[in-house]
């Protein structure tokens, strides 16, 4: 499987969690058009604002990428990143809970999405802060980004990251709940187990194999620095 079909399904996938996380932010920027056409793109642009935000996201991965590739780190860093994801997953699937919050990132968070919507900010602005949110499936697909070792590639795969999360995101802010509790439960049961072959895939990825698609054979760096 292509690395942006995995990076686009992370985001499909993540995107059931997101609207536990961040849908009840976007439910509370409200809209002050009545036609159903202008609420629409209100909710369009503020899920473009969060794609922004990871793609940003994904030059400052990606430039530390880039780096680690230049000194021959790719297949280590490859390797590192779906030994974390595989981590994540497991811990998920037998009930392994980590205390460590974000609580500094979350309480600035709070902050500026507090003045935003005191300050009437359009749906964009707010968006843009939305994608800032500290969030386990955000913070999986950066893992998956810095494994790229381009700068250009890493944006378009949390670009990708982030089309992923749109469809239910957009569908559910604009009003149509395109699924209930009982479906996001199971889905959400499945999503460990796709964290387990996304690190998995990760590992072989960087374990030089040379098996087509699964483990390619990597080939040598052509970088001089001067």
């Amino acid at each position: 499987m292509s690395i942006w079909y995995l990076a686009f399904f992370t985001g499909l996938f993540g995107s059931v969690h997101c609207l536990g996380m961040c849908g009840p932010l976007a439910f509370a920027v409200p809209s002050r058009h009545a036609s159903w056409w202008l609420v629409l793109v209100d909710k369009l642009l503020y899920q473009i604002g969060r794609i922004v935000s990871y793609s940003l996201l994904g030059v400052l991965v990606g430039l530390i990428g880039r780096q680690l590739w230049v000194a021959g780190l790719q297949q280590f860093i490859s390797i590192l990143s779906g030994v974390l994801i595989l981590i994540a997953g497991l811990s998920r699937v037998f009930k392994i809970r980590s205390q460590v919050r974000s609580a500094i990132g979350i309480g600035i968070f709070n902050r500026a999405f507090t003045y935003a919507l005191e300050h009437k900010a359009g749906h964009f602005i707010t968006g843009v802060l939305n994608g800032l949110l500290p969030c386990g499936f955000v913070y999986l697909a950066l893992v998956g980004a810095v494994s790229v070792g381009d700068t250009i590639d890493a944006v378009k795969y949390m670009a990708l990251f982030g089309l992923g999360t749109l469809p239910l995101m957009l569908l559910a802010t604009f009003g149509f709940g395109l699924t209930g509790p009982l479906v996001r439960r199971k889905i959400n049961r499945a999503v460990p187990y796709f964290m387990i072959f996304l690190g998995l895939w990760f590992i072989l990825r960087g374990a030089d194999l040379d098996l087509p698609y699964l483990s390619p054979k990597s080939a040598p760096s052509t970088e001089v620095c001067s």
